[in-house]
């Protein structure tokens, strides 16, 4: 985490090549649609294989492209978007290994909490990583190249240091290993090439070889399957909304603090981190007392409301305003939306769940960024302050959604019924289907014909 806060400075690369607010919208918009496709393709990948595979091959895809960004010498190329999306990639994978990892290290009622208790060492790395780029670029008198160097190679070593620290951290984990069902594979093939023609099997039997080879080690669906079975509902909204609300300040604080004059943006991110590991170790038990559904949306509402304070900025020291409710409603509310979602999914699947929900978080950052960018070019256009404007609109936006949720908790359809002899059955559309012959319990009969038997 500290390498990529450390990169919140992104901004400044894209101005030392000449472009503005809405081309770093697009550029990250652009890099996060990898973020989304990598999330949802390696889903059911974790759950055969574990996370260490993906959790270091992440971080050395991570290191790469961000050295690979020190070639890129404009902002309208499609290098610039090929390296973003490769760079989202990479920190979803390691996000996603990371969160699986410890989904799995407690029992489900604990899945908030260990989440929480975790993220709590990615706002030290935040802290850490901003206070980083503010002493790279305090001796500059504006953008320099040398900066923006320094910045890009540091996030790279941060990268390539965190190595041995994954693999110790994984060495304990039980999965699928991916090697012994190469070998297997391997072994299958080579017999069969070696074997006469007289031995070899009918079509049918290749047929079913050909399957065994396909299947997953573990023998699970397919990830679409998984999620056409399990659907976590209007909780996908909200982590599209938290995306949102919780992508402005990454990607949008530092020219916001630019363009009042505010040099250091360390600040706002050292605030943002107390505030929010004090609030998750305060909080981490209301989802057990609370529920999910009120604590999301109390913390979506102070999420929508803590936009709003931007616009009391207008100094260095006023960033910790909106830094407090953004701590706050980070702290509870992204635990709670993880957890929510996974929740539904069971414990085999939890790599497919955990990387959903994180896809909803990348989906609001996918839409949020080139809008937030739109407005801001559509504000100047027409006259009306920027980021003002841009703030309202994502609050307003914030707010909508907090409204259908509380009209889906407060107000839930009923399921239809109907009365018969006095009592109330639900209505044939929504009982529940029946159990196959053999699964069903055997009759009074046949069990006392089984007692007199036996």
């Amino acid at each position: 985490m500290m390498a990529v806060a450390l990169l919140y400075r992104y901004a400044d690369f894209v101005k030392l090549l000449g472009g503005t607010e809405f081309h770093l919208g697009w550029i990250v918009g652009v890099g996060i649609a990898g973020s989304v496709a990598t999330r949802l393709l390696i889903g059911s990948w974790i759950d055969r294989f574990g996370s260490r595979p993906l959790w270091i091959g992440s971080l050395l895809l991570f290191a790469v492209t961000c050295l690979a960004h020190l070639a890129v010498t404009t902002y309208n190329g499609p290098a610039v978007y090929l390296l973003h999306i490769l760079f989202y990639s990479s920190v979803a994978g390691i996000n996603g290994a990371a969160v699986t990892f410890v989904s799995h290290c407690g029992p489900e009622k604990k899945i908030a909490e260990m989440i929480g208790m975790w993220g709590t060492s990615g706002f030290i790395g935040a802290v850490l990583g901003t206070q980083l780029g503010d002493l790279l670029f305090s001796g500059a008198a504006g953008i320099e190249r040398p900066e923006i160097v320094e910045m890009f190679v540091y996030a790279a070593a941060l990268s390539l240091l965190t190595i041995p620290l994954a693999w110790t951290a994984t060495r304990s984990e039980k999965h699928a290993a991916l090697l012994p069902w190469l070998r297997k594979i391997t072994r299958e093939r080579l017999s069969r090439r070696a074997a006469p023609a007289s031995c070899l099997c009918d079509e049918e039997e290749a047929a079913d070889s050909r399957d065994r080879l396909a299947t997953c080690p573990t023998g699970q669906p397919s990830m679409w399957a998984i999620l056409r079975q399990h659907n976590p509902g209007v909780v996908l909204a909200v982590g599209v909304a938290m995306g949102i609300g919780l992508g402005l300040p990454p990607t949008f604080l530092r020219p916001f603090a630019a363009g009042l004059g505010i040099p250091r943006i360390g600040v706002f991110f050292l605030v943002y981190s107390i505030t929010a590991v004090v609030t998750r170790v305060l909080t981490r038990q209301w989802v057990e007392r609370y529920g999910t559904r009120l604590v999301m949306l109390i913390s979506l509402s102070g999420l929508a409301a803590s936009v709003m304070l931007f616009l009391l900025v207008d100094s260095e020291w006023m960033l910790i305003i909106p830094a407090i409710g953004f701590g706050c409603s980070h702290a509870v509310l992204f635990p709670t939306v993880v957890a929510a979602g996974s929740g539904v999914f069971p414990a085999e699947n939890r790599g497919v769940a955990t990387l959903l929900m994180l896809a909803t978080w990348d989906v609001g950052r996918l839409v949020g960024a080139p809008l937030a960018g739109g407005v801001l070019r559509l504000a100047r256009v027409t006259g009306l302050p920027p980021y003002p404007t841009m703030y309202v609109v994502t609050s307003l936006m914030l707010g909508a959604v907090c409204v259908w949720y509380a009209v889906g908790v407060f107000f839930p359809k009923r399921i239809p019924t109907v009365e018969r002899e006095g009592e109330l059955e639900l209505s044939p559309a929504h009982r529940p289907p029946l159990p196959a012959l053999d699964e069903r319990e055997p009759a009074p009969a046949a069990i006392a014909s089984n007692v007199q038997a036996g």
